[in-house]
């Protein structure tokens, strides 16, 4: 039993963004404060100029891994709270094969087995994301995840689009330009460059036609490529918009269903109380009253008559 309750007592403090409990909220600012420092230190790690501190880089990375492997161990341990309907060793895998676990795995193998591939040693970085989990309406990463799901088809759509129309380009300025540079746009692969940069860019000159049919299509891919920008971008633009007009709509709601107007018959159980006994012994907060003409926010010592109307906030 006691085994039980230090390991719940250790979920709770480990999940993210639990702003109830002041040790679960410095844990969080613990492990943001230790991610920076190792991201720092690996940053760091890429100036010759500070060789003399690379073994206190390879040391403060090393202490860093630990606390991330040491808090690997802990969330495995109490996966089965975090998934409360599925036996610990089932738990244990939804939580390895689901998204944060496995951007935690990523976090940590690179340093030990993988200490080569920079780009999974990257993915560390995502961790952070995690701690501004809010709550489910004013979370902004919450919020951006919803609009890409909720996009997904238009997105998707776009995206093809524009695989196309890069496609397109490539192959119509090699048609254009071999002849002209054999080296440059040596085959319909080397027009992808030339075209992803055109389309979605302004080109960086490396690579630019030189002959006239070549210069005519570069200016109509050019502005194709204003087009092109602005499908997905009005697409997530419009996602956003509507999903913050949900989430307003959702709150205002949700304040009114907590407001409520309590007409004071002559059958009341509030008759004779004061405001603070009512508040207390019926979990509200009395917000405004109304007796005749007199309106306002009572004091606690107000006692409650017939024929009163209270606003109150439902706890």
């Amino acid at each position: 039993m006691a085994k039980d309750k230090r390991r719940k007592r250790i979920f709770d403090i480990i999940q993210i963004g639990n702003k109830s409990d002041p040790v679960s909220r410095a844990f969080d600012f613990f492990i943001a404060v230790v991610i920076v420092v190792n991201i720092l230190a690996m940053f760091l790690e890429t100036f010759e100029e500070l060789s003399p501190l690379f073994p206190l880089f390879e040391s403060i990375e090393l202490v860093t891994m630990l606390i991330f492997l040491v808090e690997y161990i802990l969330r495995i341990w109490t996966a089965d709270y975090l998934f409360p309907g599925l036996s610990w060793p089932k738990a244990v895998l939804k939580f390895m094969l689901s998204f944060d676990g496995i951007v935690d795995l990523f976090t940590i193998l690179p340093f030990f087995f993988l200490n080569g591939f920079v780009a999974f040693r990257m993915l560390r970085v995502v961790r952070i994301f995690h701690l501004f989990r809010i709550n489910a309406y004013t979370d902004s990463f919450n919020v951006i995840r919803a609009v890409f799901i909720q996009k997904k088809k238009q997105i998707i759509s776009s995206v093809f689009i524009i695989m196309v129309l890069i496609l397109a380009a490539s192959l119509s300025m090699y048609g254009a330009e071999h002849e002209a540079q054999p080296y440059v746009f040596e085959n319909a692969f080397s027009g992808i460059w030339w075209a992803v940069s055109a389309l979605l860019t302004v080109g960086y000159g490396d690579i630019c036609p030189i002959t006239v049919t070549g210069k005519l299509m570069a200016i109509l891919i050019s502005f194709l490529g204003v087009g092109v920008v602005a499908i997905p971008t009005g697409i997530i633009s419009a996602g956003f918009v509507e999903q913050y007009t949900s989430v307003a709509g959702r709150k205002e709601n949700e304040i009114e269903d907590l407001l409520q107007t309590v007409h004071i018959d002559l059958d009341s159980r509030w008759i004779g109380l004061d405001v603070k006994s009512v508040e207390d012994e019926y979990d509200v907060v009395v917000l405004l009253m109304r007796r005749g003409s007199k309106h306002g926010k009572p004091d606690l010592d107000y006692r409650v008559m017939a024929g009163d109307e209270l606003v109150v906030y439902v706890k």
